[in-house]
């Protein structure tokens, strides 16, 4: 017999969040987790696998200290012939990347016995989960499909994909059926998938028809950022649709953030050499936890940041075979560590990039473009020096300097997403985008401003009665009035 709707209502809502193998997709979900938690007729938890779930338990740990709990259910990551411990994008070795897409797909199992035996009354699954949609409809709750990047790239990949076709003919695309100033991008820039068949090219009409049919999207964005593409975007890729960020503005800017349970120290660090230099002074140099450089290219990097003689604090990622990291100190020019021993800092491995876009003394932002890192900038006000370097960073790349105007390119010379045709940036166009970049009335300067309008743009956006606010209370409440209407249904079918 079911329980009556008034009683099933006493209950919190319980809502499980399913993000991808990558730590650009699980943070800003632990983030959105940790959001709905503030609700205490709501109680989130996260599907994760262990050396995952162990890179956020700090934030997690921390809101749960706030009185914001969020549960935890772990499932084993898929055998597909990584090593021990290795479960994220970010610690698998450029090259068996793929294994980890495979792990996606073997996924499925765990997530539909997890679903099933837990029966939440929602789920928030990542786009690459497609399966998610038709267990949620057979145990008759809504899933809502989580993207961890923004509307603008979402809505240029998906009109590409409609003339795949066209795109093997042709240098320079333009983008259809966009709103706004037309949009152009170069064949050598566009997603792999977009050009060959890759495990993308297989799953995405499976991703959209499963998006199409969930009961809506939520994106980690703001409405103000993207205007005229969120309006677009309501009309034609959604059935319904939240913009609820960036969420990283309305958890915290602790130096733990998805840095593991060791990141305090360093995040510290990096906190106390910037308080020594001058208000926005230095250049902050950081491509996420998925790039890959050659040496050649860290040499060029290394020479070009000295010669533009402005201070810069540099992370270099931990790569899972160490081959690009940088640990090794091979690429580093002779007696360059002690040359820049006053100009700058290197860190290898994890920092706190929101905290530090934070501090007073970044002036700006020398990124990969990927969603997390453009988000994070705008929200800091602080402008970027562009350098994408795969899949959707060169699309994003298009809205932070052509639309949005609050950033500009390294190079201007030919750049590509695959790997084998991918060019050196010289030392001298580094120098010279960085140091002009950071001259008093340059360019840099008018980005510094549009930067600054956005920043207050999405810290309004997150305030009470801003959109993001408002689309996250109207996704909470609709979640909640859909459980309802289901209890008043089975209340109704009781005999």
């Amino acid at each position: 017999m079911a329980a009556p709707a008034s009683h099933t209502m006493k209950k919190p809502l319980r809502v499980f969040f399913i993000p991808f193998f990558a730590s650009g997709h699980i943070i800003p979900m632990v983030d959105l987790a940790c959001l709905f938690a503030v609700r205490p007729d709501v109680d989130p938890t996260l599907v994760l696998t262990p050396e995952n779930a162990a890179l956020v338990r700090p934030t997690l740990d921390r809101s749960a200290a706030d009185g914001r709990p969020v549960g935890v259910v772990l499932f084993p990551f898929p055998s597909v012939g990584l090593p021990d411990g290795v479960e994220n994008l970010a610690t698998a070795p450029a090259s068996e990347s793929w294994r980890v897409y495979k792990a996606v797909d073997l996924a499925q199992h765990a997530h539909e016995e997890i679903l099933r035996n837990h029966r939440p009354d929602a789920v928030v699954a990542d786009i690459p989960y497609w399966w998610t949609t038709g267990i949620a409809a057979e145990l008759g709750i809504p899933r809502v499909t989580f993207h961890a990047v923004g509307v603008f790239p979402q809505l240029v990949m998906n009109n590409l994909v409609r003339i795949r076709s066209e795109i093997q003919e042709s240098p320079i695309v333009a983008v259809p059926g966009l709103p706004g100033r037309p949009i152009e991008l170069p064949r050598a820039e566009l997603p792999n998938f977009l050009l060959e068949k890759n495990h993308m090219t297989d799953a995405w009409n499976l991703m959209k028809e499963a998006q199409l049919g969930c009961h809506g999207v939520v994106v980690n964005t703001f409405y103000d950022l993207e205007k005229e593409y969120c309006d677009c975007y309501r009309k034609v890729d959604a059935r319904r649709s939240w913009f609820v960020g960036p969420v990283a503005l309305t958890t915290c800017t602790d130096v733990e953030r998805g840095g593991g349970a060791a990141s305090k120290e360093e995040g510290n660090m990096c906190l106390r050499w910037l308080d020594s230099r001058e208000e926005r002074s230095v250049v902050f140099v950081c491509f996420g936890s998925w790039s890959h450089f050659t040496e050649a290219q860290l040499r060029e990097m290394a020479t070009g940041l000295e010669k533009s003689a402005r201070p810069f604090l540099w992370a270099l990622r931990k790569s899972g075979d160490g081959s690009d990291s940088g640990e090794d100190n091979k690429w580093m020019p002779e007696g360059w560590e002690e040359r820049v021993a006053e100009q700058g800092l290197v860190v290898r491995g994890w920092v706190p990039q929101v905290a530090i876009l934070n501090h007073r003394a970044v002036g700006a932002f020398l990124s990969h473009c990927g969603w997390n890192s453009v988000l994070e900038a705008v929200a800091a006000g602080v402008p970027m020096l562009t350098w994408p370097l795969v899949f959707e960073q060169f699309i994003n790349e298009r809205l932070v300097v052509e639309v949005a105007g609050a950033g500009k390119r390294v190079w201007e010379g030919p750049r590509s997403e695959a790997e084998k045709e991918k060019k050196v940036v010289p030392e001298e166009a580094i120098a010279k985008a960085v140091s002009e970049f950071m001259a008093a009335g340059g360019e840099g300067e008018t980005a510094r401003k549009k930067a600054r309008v956005l920043s207050a743009a999405a810290r309004v956006a997150v305030e009470e009665g801003g959109s993001s606010q408002r689309d996250l209370d109207g996704l909470i409440e609709e979640l909640l009035a859909t459980r309802l209407g289901s209890a008043k249904q089975e209340s109704a079918v009781v005999v």
